[in-house]
């Protein structure tokens, strides 16, 4: 596929069919790290809001579609957040991720979230930029984590 605009492209919630697409789109993007399991952390979200959970799918120019786009939403009250936000590498720049932060945004916009926040790994700072075009301020926070499990699991 070398093309995919915005309006060509579908937003829909994930289906287990799009396991394996978007494992593997998720490789592409750099967002795959040894104490994150993907196929787990999937699996987690089927568990909690899986409503909230999208894909991007366009078509690839031989009347299939695939997997384009994904970003895992989430809203426990207080605030919104996104994960998992990534865009095929070869597609980029052409408003595909820009349309799936705008089909979350509205999602969590209809269950009364009042601020959507994300990281973004120091690995990963250029796409900051992106997400400031689309309204987002960094933030003067000190962000702090504790793992809660075992040496070897999931951090």
């Amino acid at each position: 596929m070398t093309s995919a605009p915005e309006d060509a492209v579908r937003v829909r919630p994930y289906d287990s069919g799009d396991e394996e697409a978007v494992v593997a789109l998720w490789g592409e993007c750099g967002l795959l790290v040894p104490h994150n399991d993907p196929r787990r952390d999937i699996a987690l979200k089927l568990a909690f809001q899986p409503e909230l959970f999208f894909v991007a799918e366009a078509e690839d120019g031989n009347g299939r579609t695939r997997v384009v786009a994904t970003c895992m939403a989430g809203y426990e009250g207080h605030r919104g957040w996104l994960n998992y936000l990534a865009v095929d590498p070869a597609l980029r720049g052409r408003g595909i991720g820009r349309a799936v932060v705008a089909h979350a945004e509205a999602a969590l916009r209809a269950l009364g979230c009042p601020k959507i926040n994300l990281l973004v790994r120091r690995s990963n700072e250029q796409v900051v930029g992106f997400y400031e075009r689309l309204g987002f301020e960094v933030a003067d926070l000190v962000f702090l984590g504790k793992p809660l499990r075992g040496q070897g699991e999931r951090k």
